[in-house]
């Protein structure tokens, strides 16, 4: 019998066991993969995240990037500083989330890899999780299984809408700028992320339905650009973005990262919000342990304030952006300040709301003359 079973070893669910070992808590993660394993991920981390954890990520930081190059059609070109107390890191996702569980363990987290959840039910005042090592017994759940997960549906939430996007990882270096190219790619945008060894080049599609080819679309910027990718992979996969506050709670369980649907529907930022969620999540359900019969109720709102509230101007600035992006990267790229507050707001210091009526202003204008300011 746990305290808290948290199902999924990605940022959320290593996040929530180590904060909630570190309070004494007996906590399981079951993971269905063999760890360390891969994600398709381009790896971009907000330094942010170090003011949540008590140990130093160091040692899964491949590189540290503060130059940014915009371009649009690989053309047009903007270079820009970033002007944060930290670059941005770049890490290998089967390092990094390996790393944190690591950490997690080391305060106390029990850890089953290659361990898949087959099945849940509530007993009373306990969860029976039944696995392919049999059944588990917890007090409470974390669902942090992320977006092809079936925690969310087990546990009774509607589905989530979910949108593709793909990874290209190359094993030959391209210099030291993370490289962001709009106008090559419908409803979306390709960034290039460089790591000590080799790159990730990732895409979305952030509106609409449409069925774009992102193994045509990575494969054809690579070339343009003329990078090396003899030897590269693409991996495609689905997001799930903010859509709009929702409930992420419910009897003795809640949803953490991706699960919560925590994905930044304007950049795609998905690593920085799960380690939040997974540290939220951890303090509800230590304080539910606490008898606190509102904790998780509060955690709902918690996410929805703090994060959600953000993401509503995130999602409209996206839905305008997308459909005019010329428009966008000629009054809002382009701009001299655009990358240091898109910056500040993924390192936590900006958010949305303080630039989105301005930016809007800006994206109407450019589509009704007259309008701009």
């Amino acid at each position: 019998m746990f305290d808290c079973i948290v199902v999924g070893a990605g940022p959320a669910g290593g996040t929530a066991a180590y904060h909630l070992a570190k309070r004494g808590r007996s906590v399981l993660v079951l993971e269905k993969d063999a760890l360390p394993r891969y994600k398709p991920c381009s790896g971009g981390v907000s330094p942010a995240i170090a003011q949540w954890f008590e140990f130093d990520f160091s040692p899964v930081i491949s590189r540290k990037v503060n130059t940014i190059r915009y371009t649009w059609k690989l053309g047009d070109p903007v270079d820009a500083t970033l002007e944060t107390p930290e670059p941005m890191w770049m890490v290998r996702r089967d390092e990094f989330d390996q790393f944190v569980i690591k950490q997690a363990q080391q305060v106390g987290a029990e850890v089953r890899d290659g361990t898949a959840v087959t099945g849940i039910e509530f007993k009373g005042d306990l969860w029976l999780v039944q696995t392919t090592a049999g059944s588990l017994e917890a007090k409470y759940l974390i669902a942090a299984d992320g977006a092809k997960g079936l925690m969310a549906k087990w546990l009774g939430f509607k589905e989530r809408k979910t949108q593709m996007g793909a990874v290209m990882e190359a094993p030959h270096a391209i210099g030291q700028t993370a490289q962001f190219d709009f106008g090559m790619l419908k409803n979306g945008f390709i960034w290039n992320l460089p790591k000590s060894e080799g790159f990730s080049a990732g895409t979305a599609s952030f509106r609409g339905n449409d069925k774009t080819d992102f193994d045509k679309a990575l494969s054809n910027y690579a070339k343009e650009a003329g990078f090396n990718t003899s030897g590269a992979q693409i991996y495609t996969h689905p997001i799930v973005f903010w859509d709009g506050d929702q409930v992420l709670h419910t009897q003795n369980a809640v949803l953490a990262g991706e699960t919560a649907a925590i994905v930044d529907p304007m950049t795609a930022e998905g690593i920085r919000p799960s380690m939040f969620s997974g540290m939220k999540a951890a303090e509800a359900i230590d304080q539910a342990l606490n008898g606190n019969a509102n904790a998780l109720a509060e955690y709902t709102n918690v996410i929805q304030q703090e994060w959600g509230s953000d993401m509503v101007w995130a999602q409209r600035l996206a839905n305008l952006f997308y459909r005019v992006p010329g428009i966008g990267y000629k009054v809002g790229v382009k701009r001299p300040t655009a990358t240091d507050r898109l910056g500040k707001i993924m390192c936590g210091e900006l958010r949305y709301a303080d630039v989105a009526t301005r930016a809007l202003k800006r994206l109407g204008g450019g589509l009704i003359p007259g309008m701009g300011g």
